[in-house]
């Protein structure tokens, strides 16, 4: 008798202490996958690099040439002409560089039509799209936008609440900040007259105090 209950008693220990071990192999493994999920995302260069993608507008970044044309779910854009800038004008503390326009041809899916709607009541259209960095130098906060007016030299102008991209360009940069994106601008096209340039004028710079620091200034870009 003494030694049957002696073998159920070790048999029971042993079961524990193999439950104990899996438990704290579970807890240690479960430690590891947190600390991976919560580990910094390491940002590369080309992230850096990268222009915001726009949930609205068919990525163009692989149209070089005149007429080609690039389908997603998004839409089907289709480019007309194009003008590599790299231009860096100085406001202060601001670093404005233009890398690029393009004038292209858009139609959207059918799901964005309402989207661009307050735009424009074509369900397919011409617009323009610049491709800008802006570099805050100080440490301290500046606001400025890329693009306070817009015309061109068919007569279309517009101010900044018609840029169809919304990537939040304009307005506050923190101190050291960089901000990389598109501002995109609806056109008309007309037979007689083709786009060949396009006036933007800039807003003024201001510091957190709203005290105004640079004056703005009106830039001009020929196609």
């Amino acid at each position: 008798m003494k030694q049957a209950m002696i073998i159920i008693l070790f048999a029971f220990l042993l079961t524990g202490c193999s439950f104990v071990s899996t438990q704290t192999t579970h807890k240690d493994s479960d430690s590891k996958s947190e600390n991976t999920s919560t580990a910094p995302k390491k940002i590369s260069a080309d992230d850096h690099d990268a222009y915001y993608n726009s949930p609205q507008v068919t990525d163009d970044s692989t149209l070089q040439k005149p007429d080609q044309s690039v389908t997603d779910e998004k839409g089907e854009a289709t480019l007309k002409t194009m003008k590599q800038i790299n231009k860096v004008y100085h406001f202060g503390d601001i670093e404005y560089t233009i890398k690029e326009m393009k004038l292209l041809h858009y139609r959207p899916d059918y799901s964005l039509i309402d989207y661009f709607h307050p735009l424009t009541e074509d369900e397919e259209f011409d617009f323009i799209k610049i491709s800008v960095d802006i570099k805050n130098h100080s440490k301290e906060k500046r606001s400025f936008a890329p693009v306070a007016l817009f015309e061109t030299n068919t007569g279309a102008k517009m101010d900044w609440k018609q840029d169809m991209y919304l990537e939040h360009l304009n307005g506050e940069l923190q101190g050291n900040q960089i901000k990389r994106g598109s501002l995109g601008f609806i056109v008309d096209q007309t037979k007689d007259k083709d786009i060949k340039w396009i006036k933007i004028l800039t807003s003024d710079v201001f510091n957190d105090q709203q005290e105004k620091l640079e004056e703005a200034q009106k830039i001009q870009l020929n196609f």
